[in-house]
């Protein structure tokens, strides 16, 4: 799987918002266009073929923002998803509804849905049992809390995670799954993990899976990204490390010179 890079709008932005900030990330990959293909002359060579780009709005703005990143290579996300195909369930939005608008990734079991909605692993496992059936990929975030951190539980807490949400899960050589390593700790302090802290993150989920999938599946299937206050200062360090491969961002993505600046870097440009 190439290098990834998720956009988590969360509850930021208006319907207006989620538009002017999608146009802007749109015209400035736009530009990253032109400065490739004036540095590999004669060369069909692309930003699309060395990142995918995934934006992830509210709900609300779901339907617009595909329309206005149509062709252009950046991919739609969903925030969550609920673990039914349809039913009495109000105020929830099934894997069907998300792919009627165009959502391809959807984000399960982050540490603020876990944390204020009190979602249980046994939801998290539901909702990404349904979204591979769905054909979504999903983003599964899994985490250590700085109390478990201090405790010496980080290993412990990732690994339960990760197997009470997909263990039994059989998988297909056309289905993929993401895992975001995000330490609750660092989310929205403005400071991330040291890379090599995280690289290591990285390669205990990469083992983990192991008892879960096949190497092949991992190999070619799975990826392992960071999510956890990345910005443009540290994003490089966090994609050079052989065993992540991505990001997921959260506040850096609302401001499109910083989230652009992200990409910049990745790309070397």
């Amino acid at each position: 799987m190439k290098p990834i890079l998720i956009a988590n709008w969360k509850m930021k932005l208006g319907l207006k918002e989620s538009l002017d900030l999608t146009e802007k990330i749109k015209k400035g990959l736009i530009k990253k266009e032109s400065k490739i293909h004036d540095r590999f002359i004669g060369v069909q060579d692309r930003w699309t073929k060395k990142l995918d780009v995934v934006l992830c709005p509210p709900f609300t703005a779901l339907s617009d923002v595909r329309k206005k990143i149509a062709n252009t290579g950046i991919s739609l996300g969903a925030q969550d998803v609920f673990w039914e195909e349809k039913g009495a369930y109000t105020g929830e939005i099934s894997a069907m509804q998300l792919k009627e608008v165009g959502v391809k990734y959807v984000i399960i079991g982050h540490s603020e849905r876990r944390q204020n909605l009190n979602e249980t692993d046994e939801m998290i496992h539901k909702k990404m049992r349904l979204a591979l059936e769905a054909g979504l990929i999903p983003v599964l975030c899994i985490g250590e809390t700085y109390e478990e951190r201090k405790d010496g539980q980080k290993d412990y807490v990732i690994a339960r995670e990760l197997i009470k949400a997909l263990q039994g899960i059989k998988v297909n050589d056309r289905q993929k799954i993401i895992i975001s390593y995000e330490p609750v700790w660092v989310i929205g302090t403005g400071q991330a993990v040291e890379s090599d802290e995280a690289e290591l993150s990285a390669k205990f989920i990469k083992n983990s899976l192991l008892d879960l999938f096949s190497k092949e599946f991992i190999d070619n299937n799975a990826a392992i990204v960071y999510g956890g206050s990345v910005s443009s200062r540290d994003a490089k360090n966090f994609f050079d490390q052989p065993a992540i491969d991505g990001a997921l961002v959260g506040a850096a993505s609302l401001d499109a010179k910083e989230f652009l600046a992200i990409i910049n870097k990745i790309l070397d440009l």
